[in-house]
């Protein structure tokens, strides 16, 4: 920001040294951005924390880490003093693609996720130029998820391109900057026509029905997947997510045969996991507890081809439990 208001920064306590340096001398306050501590208890430490340091509301926060982080700083200004500024820094790909655009604040209850949020829009969302060097394989393939899901829905072109990248981006995530601006432009168009998601924005939800299902069973009844190697990100439950609406569609008519076929062989190029973890019938509580829900109608996100997806509104899933999808009870 440039016009003299104070700026207070939170972040991400891994990255606290990096958020040091984008804004010297602010008030810092590091948090622990988990999806364990995306909880209103940690809005109301950074709102406790933004008070005692006399944060007005002229005051400006710099938001920096990953997803869990901007949206829980997101959240915390959009109720502080009924709202003041923010500007994120997202440090992750997810984030740079995704989480970090949009407006979209909350915070998780009971395990659900995202159930407690608000609509609030950053003055900007900046890039950090080598942030992505220092994340690990498996934070990248989680970002990768989300980038593919915006190529799915808008961009046959840049999917194919990003199929072909992603394996040998790992290793070279500077090479992935076209891709995260053309992945962000398809978010940033859908949010423009419809930012309260009462239609096209709703299309961003492709693969996070089940992938919120998947991360609600982890965090309150499992301590990890079902191969005991840990819980999958939220990326990588996405990714499996739109495995599951690709096999879906093709089960419906929607889709021709072979499209999930298809979508699951690039995803594993990727390196992201396509199969579900456990049955589908566990997860049945969190697929119609999700916020997507209204009125027992599930806004189901289905794929006709690669860049050219619809919104469905499904009561009933029972005729699709060969694809192990539960019934509405």
């Amino acid at each position: 920001m440039n016009d003299g208001q104070e700026i207070f920064v939170i972040c991400d306590r891994n990255v606290e040294k990096l958020a040091r340096e984008i804004s010297p001398g602010s008030p810092l306050l590091p948090v622990t951005a988990d999806e364990a501590h995306k909880t209103m208890d940690t809005v109301m430490q950074i709102c406790r924390w933004l008070l005692e340091h006399g944060a007005d509301r002229d005051a400006v926060l710099y938001a920096v880490g990953g997803g869990v982080t901007t949206d829980m700083v997101g959240f915390a200004a959009s109720i502080y003093k009924r709202g003041i500024r923010y500007v994120n820094y997202p440090t992750t790909l997810l984030s740079q693609v995704d989480a970090g655009t949009g407006g979209k604040t909350g915070v998780n209850l009971d395990g659900y996720k995202n159930i407690l949020g608000t609509v609030w829009f950053p003055e900007e969302t900046r890039i950090l130029p080598g942030a992505l060097r220092t994340l690990p394989p498996r934070e990248l393939r989680s970002g990768a998820a989300e980038m593919l899901k915006s190529f799915i829905i808008a961009d046959r072109d840049n999917y194919q391109k990003a199929v072909a990248l992603l394996p040998k981006a790992m290793s070279d995530p500077d090479s992935l900057a076209p891709l995260i601006e053309a992945a962000a432009a398809v978010k940033k168009r859908i949010v423009a026509q419809d930012p309260r998601e009462k239609g096209p924005r709703r299309l961003l939800n492709l693969g996070h029905t089940f992938g919120h299902a998947i991360e609600w069973y982890q965090s309150t009844c499992r301590e990890g997947a079902a191969d005991g190697s840990g819980r999958l990100s939220h990326g990588e439950a996405v990714a499996i997510g739109i495995v599951q609406a690709a096999r879906m569609s093709e089960d419906m008519g929607i889709a021709a045969r072979g499209l999930a076929e298809r979508i699951a062989r690039d995803f594993a190029s990727c390196g992201l996991p396509t199969e579900l973890p456990f049955p589908a019938e566990l997860l049945e509580q969190a697929i119609w507890k999700d916020k997507k829900v209204e009125h027992g109608i599930i806004h189901f996100v289905l794929i006709r081809d690669i860049g050219d997806v619809i919104i469905k509104d499904l009561n009933d899933l029972h005729l699709h439990t060969e694809q192990g999808l539960p019934a509405n009870p």
